[in-house]
């Protein structure tokens, strides 16, 4: 049997990037001839990031009924464990190693990994980096050098957008990156495979939903926009604040739900190690991130009373248990991405498993994957005016959701790791 190891975080972690890698271990695990195991972080990032990552909402353990096998290994902080993982892996003879790669930060253990996997092991494992980005969203001079460590030790990548490609080859010129969108790799460089974000299937539709009761019960109005997801700068929620505040200057019929955590408010911070933990990582941002990208001063909940909406919108400002997604999908309308940047978003995948509309700004990969009127609307960036366009417009002229299921029927996860497999 083929033996496929998935590293990243395992499904004790919160978060898009937990989610998807045992989707994707799942995938492997359908087909009978492949052996799949899942390697995780204990700890993914320095001991003095303050904040809570460890899943303790959801109820379910999303590997159960699954042949894999899941361990964790891998501490940031404790260099050990990096050449315990990589031995574990050697051990277990791999024939592919795929990692995910989400943070800059784990260029130096991920590299060192690679590179003792390689020179201990007997048999050739093809490593690939599957790229939820190349160029940080808060991006240093430091998440370069960390990002070439890591990178630079692959044998092929997986890209979601052709923008990612672009990013690649221009970070590793050297290594002339092939481009391939049905599997193949090239025999002479480094192969990037362009895929696409799969459509995660372990959120499925409740058929015994009432939305109806649903809406009545939390006081929405007929036409209900949705906001999900980790609360970050990035993601753009003050402009889908702003922009729905506007709307509701010409309607009364719209309600507005933001669900989701916010990213920098998970821990106690009245305990003495918070507060230590904050400092430490404070001085750390400043030295290694440009100031535009700080998140310290980034309140956008706070627009809520400013602009006088609160009884317009429904908040539910925590960590949303996997159990409990479908709801705020099947109640919405109309998913809200008017997003600052964008690589390959999760949000977006949950949004067509519910065969969701989606209203996006024109950043990052979102034209490529929104077909503006089809599946969904786009806005321009920093528009507010042309996102209350587009949301008036998801209004009087709603996307047939029939649309929706047509541009994403395959991209299913089984379709994704044949391709990976070839």
């Amino acid at each position: 049997m083929e033996k496929i190891v998935c590293f990243g975080p395992g499904t004790r972690f919160k978060g898009g990037i937990a989610n998807y890698n045992t989707s994707l271990a799942k995938a492997f695990d359908r087909i009978d001839s492949i052996e799949t195991h899942v390697v995780s972080w204990i700890q993914q990032y320095p001991a003095i990031v303050p904040r809570e990552f460890i899943d303790k909402e959801s109820r379910q353990n999303q590997l159960e009924g699954t042949n894999i096998n899941e361990v964790y290994l891998m501490d940031f902080n404790n260099p050990l464990t990096w050449n315990k993982t990589a031995d574990y892996i050697v051990d277990l003879k791999a024939d592919k190693l795929i990692i995910q790669w989400y943070n800059a930060m784990q260029g130096l253990p991920l590299s060192r990994m690679v590179k003792r996997i390689r020179r201990k092991s007997k048999q050739k494992i093809e490593i690939i980096f599957d790229l939820h980005f190349v160029v940080p969203k808060e991006n240093s001079d430091l998440d370069t050098y960390f990002t070439k460590m890591g990178l630079k030790t692959a044998d092929t990548y997986i890209v979601h957008a052709l923008k990612t490609y672009q990013e690649l080859i221009l970070l590793l010129p050297k290594r002339k990156i092939k481009l391939n969108f049905d599997g193949q790799r090239s025999r002479k460089a480094p192969t990037a495979l362009k895929l696409y974000h799969p459509i995660y299937d372990m959120f499925k539709p409740d058929p015994n939903f009432d939305r109806e009761k649903f809406k009545l019960d939390h006081g929405l109005k007929k036409h209900v926009f949705l906001f999900f997801g980790f609360i970050r700068k990035y993601k753009g929620l003050h402009q889908a604040i702003k922009a729905f505040a506007k709307l509701c200057e010409t309607r009364d019929d719209v309600s507005l739900m933001i669900c989701g955590e916010s990213f920098w408010n998970t821990l106690d911070s009245t305990k003495v190690s918070t507060k230590i933990k904050e400092a430490t990582f404070g001085v750390m941002k400043k030295l290694f991130q440009k100031k535009e990208d700080d998140e310290k001063n980034y309140h956008p909940l706070e627009l809520i009373k400013s602009l006088g909406i609160e009884d317009k919108v429904m908040l539910v400002n925590k960590f949303i248990a996997n159990e409990d997604v479908p709801q705020y999908f099947q109640v919405a309308d109309a998913v809200l991405l008017f997003y600052l940047t964008a690589t390959p978003s999760g949000i977006e995948s949950i949004s067509y498993n519910f065969n969701m509309p989606i209203l996006a700004t024109r950043v990052g990969h979102f034209p490529e994957t929104i077909k503006d009127g089809f599946n969904g609307y786009l806005a321009n960036n920093q528009d507010i005016e042309d996102m209350v366009r587009i949301m008036n417009q998801s209004i009087e002229q709603p996307i047939d959701r029939a649309n929706v299921e047509t541009s994403t029927k395959l991209m299913s996860w089984d379709n994704y790791a044949k391709v990976i497999l070839h």
